[in-house]
């Protein structure tokens, strides 16, 4: 009996992506991981990769070991290659520094922001309204993401969001798993809703507190996971 061929990966096309063959694999497989295309635990087979990308081994190979150096896969001897489970020691320590980013971030901005940047930031809250009531979530995740990019770069400081998003990494994956909890999205507009007065009011303290709010929320939302998903997680 002829043994059944692999399921084709959850990938997106390489078209989907910029840059070298190498880097649009990458992304590709990154973007997978940190959707839960890919779910923790699972094994990376690189021949059903490489069907589905149209590639050689060898640029999987590379994306492979790239991903592994962030934390986001497993390479294992004799084994193979395995998507990491979420760490909540990871979790914590990225929701602490992006919390210590964004919180320094928003208190400067509020001190300056002008009209233009604040007419950007109620679009895309009108913008994720919208996302919400059409129950678009990745849709959502995306301009999310988004808004607080926007924040991020009215500071100046060009490398500051590169910065934070590779902070938030592992935090980044494990969210994905409170955006089917009922109710979240619409709170988590509330909370936005509120960052955003509070910066078009000039008011750093009260920006900074609204920050600090909307942020600790998730920790708080990922935190009891680790107990009802344990396949999930690495052990402690």
């Amino acid at each position: 009996m002829m043994q059944a061929a692999p399921p084709v990966p959850p990938l997106r096309p390489l078209t989907a992506f910029a840059g070298s063959l190498g880097q649009r694999v990458y992304l590709a497989l990154k973007e997978a991981i940190l959707s839960l295309a890919f779910a923790p635990g699972e094994i990376l087979r690189k021949g059903a990769i490489c069907a589905a990308l149209g590639v050689s081994r060898s640029p999987v190979s590379e994306a492979l070991a790239r991903l592994a150096a962030e934390g986001l896969v497993d390479v294992v001897p004799q084994a193979g290659s395995f998507v990491a489970r979420l760490s909540m020691a990871d979790i914590r320590e990225g929701a602490f520094l992006r919390e210590a980013i964004e919180l320094a971030a928003v208190e400067r901005v509020a001190e300056f922001i002008g009209d233009d940047q604040l007419a950007l930031l109620r679009r895309s809250l009108r913008l994720q309204e919208a996302l919400v009531e059409d129950g678009d979530r990745a849709g959502f995740y995306a301009e999310d993401a988004g808004m607080h990019a926007l924040i991020l770069s009215f500071t100046g400081f060009r490398r500051l969001a590169q910065v934070s998003e590779t902070a938030w990494l592992h935090v980044n994956r494990a969210r994905r798993l409170n955006l089917p909890v009922p109710g979240r999205l619409a709170a988590t507009v509330v909370e936005h809703r509120a960052i955003i007065e509070a910066l078009a009011a000039r008011d750093p303290a009260a920006a900074r507190a609204a920050t600090c709010f909307h942020l600790r929320q998730l920790l708080a939302l990922i935190e009891p996971l680790e107990r009802e998903r344990p396949e999930l997680f690495k052990a402690p």
